[in-house]
């Protein structure tokens, strides 16, 4: 035994020569020898992890060297070997902890524990997720992660503001990922939870099973990863757990509220590492989307119900078309409007109405027209074609103002409560079905003209910030 130990440490420091000091320090330190023969050594390893890259990458070389340091073929095996601390706070073999089977390939990677799986959302399938212009490109991105075996890029990065349908979307291909492939190991987690579980494996000393669940993963994905922003003990595991997976030829899926590059607080060298590979935004909603979005909510909303009296309730198209003209910032609150709106129809036994929709949506609407007045849309609209305030009450016709005080009336139905006829009195007094007009006309015109869609989407953004 005591020959085979140091026949061991001459063998280290051929590899350390070999593959350096910190490779060496990682993986090639820890070992130590548990069990000789004349022909034959057991090495124990600290974790599955370790052994796995150890057989993978340097046990070929190992027996190599030994054969030579020997001057015989040697036979070289693998357990792993747990370790405990020791009076002197270092690490040793635990002798009362039981070795795993000796293997020589890697055996397959690990369950992650409950802990380090965030639960998933049975409703944010592919099948739920409502596809138009505005989240098409991040939709067929995401399928495609989905249903590859390989990653067809490598890491995906989801980006938008609150409430968009970047969780749909993580959520949907940790599903679709389980139900194709069962066998495939997929972790989804909170760049939070990502922290937590960081800061608790440091406490614990647990950081060799941390890696060792992270790394052992088929697909790991992490939510809103601005939230590691000026941490950076975490952005530092983070970075070397991205870089492994990525060794390994594992998928990576992450989400932000930014884009890689407009991320603050996040190292260079991790912004450029996940904008490596594919980022896709989800921009704001249209009226269409919304307008979709509430109808596969409402049939949505009366399966979770399973209720008679729920089946029964019918929310009329104009309603709809209301909602999603009046609530534009993110499909959450879109969500919670309708989901208040049914809530009271149900409890109270009464028909959904316009005139009842804008009564039980009062606070909301009204909180949302305190932020936002015609005044400043019409003052926002006039700065960006350059034209002047008294242009958008004036009777004058010409295009050049013709056309930016339409798009004013179109934004001011949009995005405050008043109604019609309160917007044409804004604007010179003007009747209501010349406020209708407006509407109609940007309307379809956003549909025929991509600039112009964009231009007005522009506006919208930032009358909403």
């Amino acid at each position: 035994m005591g020959q085979m130990e140091q026949q061991w440490e001459h063998v280290q420091d051929r590899l350390r020569g070999e593959i350096g000091d910190a490779a060496f320090r990682n993986w090639l330190q820890p070992i130590r020898v548990v069990e000789a023969h004349d022909d034959a050594v057991c090495l124990g390893v600290p974790t599955r992890f370790i052994r796995d890259w150890v057989v993978t990458h340097y046990a070929a070389r190992i027996r190599e060297v030994w054969a030579e340091v020997q001057g015989a073929p040697m036979e070289v095996s693998f357990v792993v070997q747990p370790v405990r601390r020791g009076a002197s706070g270092l690490a040793e073999p635990d002798p009362a902890a039981a070795p795993e089977v000796i293997a020589v390939a890697p055996e397959p990677a690990p369950p992650v524990d409950d802990a380090m799986a965030a639960p998933l959302d049975r409703r944010f399938t592919f099948d739920s997720f409502v596809v138009g212009k505005p989240n098409e490109f991040a939709w067929a991105a995401a399928r495609r992660i989905a249903e590859s075996d390989i990653p067809p890029f490598n890491p995906l990065f989801l980006y938008s503001g609150v409430g968009l349908g970047k969780t749909h979307l993580m959520h949907a291909i940790a599903w679709h990922i389980r139900e194709r492939d069962p066998g495939r190991t997929v972790g989804y987690l909170s760049a939070e939870k990502f922290m937590y579980r960081f800061i608790r494996a440091l406490r614990y000393h647990d950081m060799m099973n941390f890696k060792e669940q992270l790394r052992s993963l088929d697909v790991l994905m992490i939510d809103d990863v601005q939230f590691i922003s000026d941490k950076d003990s975490t952005q530092e595991e983070f970075f070397h757990t991205f870089n492994a997976l990525m060794d390994q030829g594992k998928q990576i899926v992450i989400s932000a509220d930014k884009s890689p590059t407009e991320l603050q607080g996040i190292e260079e060298r991790l912004k450029s590492r996940l904008g490596c590979g594919l980022v896709a935004d989800i921009h704001p909603t249209s009226y269409e989307l919304r307008l979709g979005i509430l109808e596969s909510k409402v049939e949505q909303i009366k399966a979770e119900q399973a209720r008679p009296d729920a089946a029964d309730i019918i929310v009329p198209p104009k309603v709809l078309e209301f909602l999603a003209h009046k609530i534009t910032t993110n499909v959450r609150e879109l969500e919670g409007a309708l989901r208040r709106v049914f809530a009271h129809a149900q409890l109270i036994g009464r028909d959904i109405t316009l005139e009842g929709t804008q009564e039980v949506l009062h606070d909301l609407l009204r909180t949302r027209e305190r932020h936002l007045t015609i005044d400043a849309i019409q003052k926002e609209v006039a700065q960006h074609f350059n034209i002047k305030i008294a242009d958008m009450s004036s009777p004058r016709r010409a295009r050049a103002v013709a056309r930016p005080r339409q798009i004013a009336m179109y934004l001011s139905k949009q995005l405050t409560a008043r109604s019609l006829p309160e917007i044409g009195r804004k604007f010179g007094g003007r009747d209501h079905t010349t406020v209708m007009h407006a509407v109609k006309k940007v309307e379809e015109l956003i549909q025929q003209d991509t600039d112009f869609a964009e231009e007005v989407d522009l506006l919208r953004r930032m009358l909403e910030n």
